[in-house]
């Protein structure tokens, strides 16, 4: 019996616990659904119909909401003027990409895929002035390419077909 009550109360603990760590979390999220502790907003949503379901909350809601699946928040926009003014008006704040913490680990922060901010811009910029300086983008390279495109045709035909 008293085992039974201990796991009774270490559950209750964790569930007050989520709550608690979701409800402190929102203050800068928009408006959504309540999620459930541990599942999210999964349940509230159609599977098999997945754009009916958001454009039904969006109506509730209004264009930008919060869904939480599982226990990590998802900010929706929906509707084209929304997604039109967070992708071109707004475009350095969402310029971001999500963390992947094992990526994270592995790349120190550092590469083209998986970086961001500042160190993203620096990447990028000394990736396109190094493939500049190679010939990238450029009508030499492209008549290169297309020589080498003929000799190798060339050496095809004299094989045959063997």
């Amino acid at each position: 019996m008293d085992l039974a009550v201990a796991l009774v109360l270490c559950l209750c603990s964790l569930l007050l616990i989520s709550l608690w760590k979701q409800s402190s979390g929102k203050g800068k999220l928009p408006p959504g659904p309540t999620p459930l502790p541990i599942l999210g907003n999964i349940l509230q949503l159609d599977v098999k119909d997945i754009s009916k379901s958001l454009t039904n909350l969006s109506k509730v809601y209004g264009p930008v909401f919060t869904l939480y699946f599982g226990m990590k928040p998802t900010v929706v926009l929906h509707g084209y003027e929304v997604v039109r003014e967070a992708l071109i008006d707004l475009g350095e704040e969402f310029s971001r990409r999500g963390s992947y913490p094992v990526i994270q680990r592995a790349t120190k922060g550092y590469g083209i895929a998986f970086s961001n901010g500042k160190i993203w811009k620096a990447t990028r910029r000394f990736s396109l002035m190094t493939l500049r300086n190679f010939g990238m983008g450029k009508r030499s390279i492209e008549d290169r390419v297309q020589e080498e495109a003929r000799c190798l045709v060339e050496e095809l035909r004299k094989t045959n077909g063997g």
